[in-house]
């Protein structure tokens, strides 16, 4: 039997296990979600899910749940991870896991932000990316947004990140790398997201910021655009450390003031 379930405000999803796949890998109650529809045809609940997807604004599987169900990738769980709303937990330490991944090329799941799986390239931005538990060290994580995004293979994620296409597909799945990819690899490779923390990096974006207004002042553009590059790369960073992406901010960012009306006064844009 596949179930068609909703969970407002996040997600139009399919699944043959409600228990297994909504409340104990996603962590959503019973109240949580709703079952919409219940079903044995597998292509009647693949094309309700995609029709509801778009009819409710939610996230567009780019794939039929009819063709990711009848795929030759292992299933989820072969590994024993845990897939929740914001992270994917797997089951070993930090100093273990390259080689238990590498075991599972092929693996692929479904998380809130988007499809991802296991790769030869996949696997070394897990490894760039990953977080050891704060409850045990025989647990490390990834976040899912960002682990999405690095699968997202779409023109608008190009557009509007600056994101660098790679001419490299695998498994059919282009490799995008933005500029904050970029950073995000540099500063994980210097051990500034494990040994950084939050308050350092606010810190020293206070002194990037005071140094992008000196050259202002001084009207010196090689050191303003020297500045404000700095400010991104600490704000990516910055970021990263507090448990979200620069990417997420710019969009909710955006989405405050991209319906603001206003007007322009002594330089200074006021809003309504």
């Amino acid at each position: 039997m596949y179930y068609l379930y909703h969970i407002p405000g996040k997600k139009i999803g399919v699944t043959t296990n409600l228990i297994e796949r909504v409340e104990n890998q996603q962590g959503y109650n019973p109240d949580e979600y709703e079952v919409i529809m219940s079903t044995e045809d597998i292509d009647l609940v693949s094309k309700k899910e995609i029709s509801l997807q778009k009819a409710l604004g939610y996230r567009v599987d780019r794939q039929l749940y009819k063709d990711l169900h009848n795929n030759n990738f292992k299933q989820l769980n072969e590994m024993n991870i845990n897939v929740t709303e914001m992270t994917t937990t797997f089951p070993c330490p930090v100093n273990k896991l390259k080689g238990r991944l590498l075991d599972e090329i092929g693996m692929q799941w479904e998380t809130d932000s988007g499809p991802v799986g296991i790769t030869k390239k996949s696997i070394e931005w897990i490894m760039d990316n990953i977080r050891s538990s704060q409850y045990t060290q025989d647990r490390c994580y990834v976040y899912n947004k960002a682990f999405a995004r690095w699968f997202d293979n779409n023109d608008a994620h190009v557009t509007r990140t600056g994101g660098i296409m790679s001419d490299h597909r695998e498994n059919g799945i282009n490799m995008p790398k933005s500029h904050f990819d970029l950073i995000r690899r540099w500063a994980s490779k210097r051990g500034l997201y494990k040994q950084g923390d939050a308050k350092t990096q606010a810190l020293k974006l206070v002194e990037e910021v005071g140094e992008t207004c000196r050259a202002i002042l001084k009207g010196n553009h090689e050191n303003i655009e020297d500045g404000i590059g700095d400010c991104v790369v600490v704000l990516t960073n910055l970021a990263h450390l507090c448990n979200t992406d620069i990417e997420h901010c710019i969009e909710l960012a955006y989405d405050e003031i991209k319906d603001r009306t206003g007007k322009m006064d002594n330089g200074t844009f006021k809003k309504d």
